[in-house]
């Protein structure tokens, strides 16, 4: 069974850099992708960035793209989020989150394992 740790997440000032990363216990091997989800507080849970484990495709919301970088690690079976230019809006619990199933990756029901979030917290 897969079980995903997410890790790396702390304060940043606006402006500023951060990287998550997202470890697979069990490896990658039976996961067709794996992505990134965001909550703020009173909101709900938002798509962020994915990639497609063996043809390492990604996809990232409109509000990230060019500011945020996913990638993949297969020999630490890790996954990455580079966070560049943090803005206030991108304060948010982060998901790590992975999928065996062929199709959509953007969606929250897309994907049937969760890690238990990393909080970011961005000020001004």
């Amino acid at each position: 069974q897969v079980q995903l740790v997410e890790s790396g997440g702390r304060l940043v000032q606006a402006g500023g850099s951060l990287r998550l990363s997202c470890a697979v216990s069990e490896g990658t091997i039976n996961t067709y992708a794996m992505g990134w989800f965001r909550q703020a507080p009173g909101r709900g849970r938002v798509f962020v960035a994915s990639i497609i484990w063996s043809a390492g495709r990604t996809y990232y919301a409109d509000s990230v793209k060019d500011r945020f970088t996913i990638s993949k690690d297969n020999d630490k079976n890790t996954v990455y989020l580079q966070m560049n230019s943090l803005k206030p809006e991108d304060m948010a619990l982060y998901y790590c989150a992975a999928t065996t199933r062929v199709g959509s990756t953007t969606r929250s029901f897309d994907y049937n394992y969760w890690g238990q979030g990393t909080q970011v917290t961005v000020s001004s």
